[in-house]
Protein backbone atom coordinates (compact mmCIF):
# COMPACT_ATOMS: atom_id res chain seq x y z
CA UNK A 1 0.00 0.00 0.00
CA UNK A 2 1.72 3.72 -0.83
CA UNK A 3 1.68 5.98 1.82
CA UNK A 4 -1.36 7.43 1.15
CA UNK A 5 -3.36 4.56 1.85
CA UNK A 6 -4.40 3.23 -1.50
CA UNK A 7 -3.50 -0.02 -2.78
CA UNK A 8 -3.58 -0.90 -6.96
CA UNK A 9 -5.63 -3.99 -7.75
CA UNK A 10 -5.15 -4.81 -11.17
CA UNK A 11 -7.27 -7.45 -13.60
CA UNK A 12 -6.39 -10.89 -13.22
CA UNK A 13 -5.88 -11.61 -16.86
CA UNK A 14 -2.54 -9.26 -16.70
CA UNK A 15 -0.71 -11.72 -14.44
CA UNK A 16 -2.50 -14.73 -16.91
CA UNK A 17 -1.81 -15.28 -19.76
CA UNK A 18 -4.87 -16.45 -22.04
CA UNK A 19 -4.46 -17.93 -25.37
CA UNK A 20 -7.94 -16.88 -26.66
CA UNK A 21 -7.52 -18.56 -30.24
CA UNK A 22 -7.21 -21.71 -28.36
CA UNK A 23 -9.76 -21.43 -25.93
CA UNK A 24 -12.43 -20.92 -28.81
CA UNK A 25 -10.69 -23.42 -30.56
CA UNK A 26 -11.27 -25.91 -27.13
CA UNK A 27 -15.18 -24.74 -26.88
CA UNK A 28 -15.61 -25.84 -30.50
CA UNK A 29 -13.81 -29.35 -29.90
CA UNK A 30 -16.31 -29.71 -27.12
CA UNK A 31 -19.49 -28.79 -29.01
CA UNK A 32 -18.69 -31.49 -31.50
CA UNK A 33 -17.90 -33.97 -28.84
CA UNK A 34 -21.67 -32.98 -27.78
CA UNK A 35 -22.28 -33.96 -31.87
CA UNK A 36 -23.26 -30.02 -32.69
CA UNK A 37 -22.13 -28.71 -35.86
CA UNK A 38 -20.30 -25.57 -35.12
CA UNK A 39 -20.66 -24.81 -38.74
CA UNK A 40 -24.34 -24.37 -38.39
CA UNK A 41 -25.76 -20.66 -38.35
CA UNK A 42 -26.90 -20.70 -34.55
CA UNK A 43 -23.32 -21.97 -33.23
CA UNK A 44 -20.64 -20.54 -35.76
CA UNK A 45 -20.26 -17.68 -33.15
CA UNK A 46 -20.54 -19.62 -29.82
CA UNK A 47 -16.96 -20.29 -29.29
CA UNK A 48 -16.07 -16.90 -28.94
CA UNK A 49 -19.23 -15.91 -26.98
CA UNK A 50 -18.77 -18.51 -24.10
CA UNK A 51 -14.82 -17.16 -24.34
CA UNK A 52 -15.93 -14.37 -23.92
CA UNK A 53 -18.54 -14.73 -21.23
CA UNK A 54 -15.55 -16.75 -19.07
CA UNK A 55 -13.31 -14.14 -19.15
CA UNK A 56 -15.98 -11.53 -17.76
CA UNK A 57 -16.90 -14.17 -15.24
CA UNK A 58 -12.73 -14.40 -14.18
CA UNK A 59 -11.48 -11.07 -14.98
CA UNK A 60 -12.45 -8.33 -12.53
CA UNK A 61 -11.88 -4.38 -13.07
CA UNK A 62 -9.30 -3.11 -11.96
CA UNK A 63 -9.58 -0.51 -8.84
CA UNK A 64 -7.71 1.61 -6.32
CA UNK A 65 -8.96 0.15 -2.70
CA UNK A 66 -8.69 3.74 -1.28
CA UNK A 67 -7.92 3.76 2.68
CA UNK A 68 -8.06 6.72 4.98
CA UNK A 69 -6.21 7.38 8.89
CA UNK A 70 -8.71 6.97 11.08
CA UNK A 71 -8.94 10.31 13.16
CA UNK A 72 -12.02 10.31 14.68
CA UNK A 73 -10.88 6.77 16.44
CA UNK A 74 -14.29 5.40 15.33
CA UNK A 75 -14.16 1.71 16.89
CA UNK A 76 -17.88 0.54 16.23
CA UNK A 77 -19.03 -1.92 13.67
CA UNK A 78 -18.43 -0.80 9.78
CA UNK A 79 -21.33 -3.29 7.91
CA UNK A 80 -22.76 -3.06 3.99
CA UNK A 81 -25.03 -5.43 3.51
CA UNK A 82 -26.24 -7.43 0.42
CA UNK A 83 -23.35 -6.80 -2.14
CA UNK A 84 -24.24 -8.00 -4.83
CA UNK A 85 -21.61 -10.70 -6.43
CA UNK A 86 -21.75 -13.52 -9.29
CA UNK A 87 -18.79 -16.01 -9.34
CA UNK A 88 -18.21 -19.04 -11.43
CA UNK A 89 -17.98 -22.70 -9.41
CA UNK A 90 -14.10 -24.29 -10.45
CA UNK A 91 -15.83 -27.86 -10.00
CA UNK A 92 -18.16 -27.08 -12.16
CA UNK A 93 -17.77 -23.85 -14.32
CA UNK A 94 -21.21 -22.76 -13.83
CA UNK A 95 -22.48 -19.55 -11.50
CA UNK A 96 -23.03 -19.18 -8.15
CA UNK A 97 -24.70 -15.58 -6.83
CA UNK A 98 -26.05 -14.03 -4.17
CA UNK A 99 -24.95 -11.29 -1.44
CA UNK A 100 -22.00 -10.67 1.17
CA UNK A 101 -22.40 -8.83 4.16
CA UNK A 102 -19.18 -6.89 4.83
CA UNK A 103 -18.20 -5.42 8.05
CA UNK A 104 -15.13 -4.29 9.99
CA UNK A 105 -14.42 -2.38 13.28
CA UNK A 106 -11.90 0.07 12.36
CA UNK A 107 -8.27 0.22 13.33
CA UNK A 108 -5.53 3.00 12.55
CA UNK A 109 -7.42 2.89 8.87
CA UNK A 110 -10.76 3.29 7.40
CA UNK A 111 -12.06 2.31 3.96
CA UNK A 112 -14.15 4.20 1.72
CA UNK A 113 -17.33 2.14 1.49
CA UNK A 114 -17.85 1.27 -2.08
CA UNK A 115 -14.37 -0.58 -2.22
CA UNK A 116 -15.94 -3.04 0.04
CA UNK A 117 -18.06 -3.87 -2.81
CA UNK A 118 -15.28 -3.79 -5.21
CA UNK A 119 -13.26 -5.94 -2.35
CA UNK A 120 -15.92 -8.81 -2.77
CA UNK A 121 -16.19 -8.32 -6.63
CA UNK A 122 -12.66 -8.68 -7.05
CA UNK A 123 -11.88 -11.99 -5.58
CA UNK A 124 -15.36 -13.00 -6.68
CA UNK A 125 -14.24 -12.55 -10.93
CA UNK A 126 -12.51 -15.79 -10.22
CA UNK A 127 -13.23 -19.73 -10.36
CA UNK A 128 -13.80 -19.90 -7.08
CA UNK A 129 -15.34 -22.40 -4.15
CA UNK A 130 -17.66 -20.16 -2.00
CA UNK A 131 -15.53 -20.72 1.46
CA UNK A 132 -12.26 -19.15 -0.21
CA UNK A 133 -13.82 -16.26 -1.50
CA UNK A 134 -15.22 -15.55 2.01
CA UNK A 135 -11.62 -16.10 3.55
CA UNK A 136 -9.97 -13.79 0.79
CA UNK A 137 -12.55 -10.88 1.45
CA UNK A 138 -11.46 -11.59 5.06
CA UNK A 139 -8.04 -11.44 4.59
CA UNK A 140 -7.73 -8.78 2.43
CA UNK A 141 -9.60 -6.55 5.11
CA UNK A 142 -7.18 -7.81 7.93
CA UNK A 143 -4.34 -7.51 5.69
CA UNK A 144 -4.55 -3.88 4.49
CA UNK A 145 -6.59 -2.28 7.41
CA UNK A 146 -5.66 -3.99 10.48
CA UNK A 147 -8.60 -3.61 12.15
CA UNK A 148 -9.87 -4.77 15.32
CA UNK A 149 -12.56 -7.26 13.97
CA UNK A 150 -13.93 -8.67 10.68
CA UNK A 151 -17.08 -10.14 9.88
CA UNK A 152 -17.66 -11.74 6.60
CA UNK A 153 -20.89 -13.49 5.22
CA UNK A 154 -21.97 -14.98 1.87
CA UNK A 155 -25.25 -16.50 1.13
CA UNK A 156 -25.50 -17.65 -2.54
CA UNK A 157 -27.10 -19.97 -5.07
CA UNK A 158 -25.14 -22.34 -7.24
CA UNK A 159 -26.52 -23.42 -10.13
CA UNK A 160 -24.51 -26.59 -9.74
CA UNK A 161 -27.23 -27.73 -7.19
CA UNK A 162 -30.22 -25.68 -8.74
CA UNK A 163 -30.16 -26.52 -12.47
CA UNK A 164 -27.75 -29.92 -11.87
CA UNK A 165 -27.60 -32.83 -9.43
CA UNK A 166 -30.50 -32.56 -6.83
CA UNK A 167 -32.05 -29.27 -8.54
CA UNK A 168 -32.56 -27.83 -5.17
CA UNK A 169 -33.73 -24.55 -6.51
CA UNK A 170 -33.81 -21.80 -4.54
CA UNK A 171 -31.74 -23.35 -1.77
CA UNK A 172 -28.74 -21.21 -0.39
CA UNK A 173 -25.56 -21.78 0.78
CA UNK A 174 -24.36 -19.78 3.84
CA UNK A 175 -20.08 -19.35 4.90
CA UNK A 176 -19.10 -16.86 7.47
CA UNK A 177 -15.50 -16.14 9.03
CA UNK A 178 -15.49 -13.67 11.89
CA UNK A 179 -12.23 -12.13 13.51
CA UNK A 180 -11.08 -10.33 16.15
CA UNK A 181 -13.62 -8.52 18.53
CA UNK A 182 -16.58 -9.67 15.99
CA UNK A 183 -15.46 -13.19 16.09
CA UNK A 184 -15.45 -12.90 20.34
CA UNK A 185 -19.08 -10.49 20.53
CA UNK A 186 -22.20 -12.33 20.11
CA UNK A 187 -24.05 -9.38 19.78
CA UNK A 188 -21.41 -8.45 16.79
CA UNK A 189 -21.91 -12.17 14.88
CA UNK A 190 -26.07 -11.73 15.41
CA UNK A 191 -25.65 -8.16 13.58
CA UNK A 192 -24.40 -10.09 10.23
CA UNK A 193 -26.50 -13.71 11.17
CA UNK A 194 -29.21 -11.00 10.87
CA UNK A 195 -28.74 -9.50 7.66
CA UNK A 196 -31.08 -10.47 5.08
CA UNK A 197 -31.11 -13.06 2.62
Amino acid sequence: MSSSGALRLHPVDAAIAVDRDRAEAAVAELLEAFGRDVGGEHLADTPRRVVDGLLELITPREFTATTFPNDDAYDELVLVRDIPFTSLCEHHLLPFRGVAHVGYIPGPRLVGLSKLARIVEWYAHDLQVQERLTVQIADHLERHLEPAGVGVVLRAEHLCMSVRGVQAVGSTTETHVFRGAVAADDRLRRRFEASGP
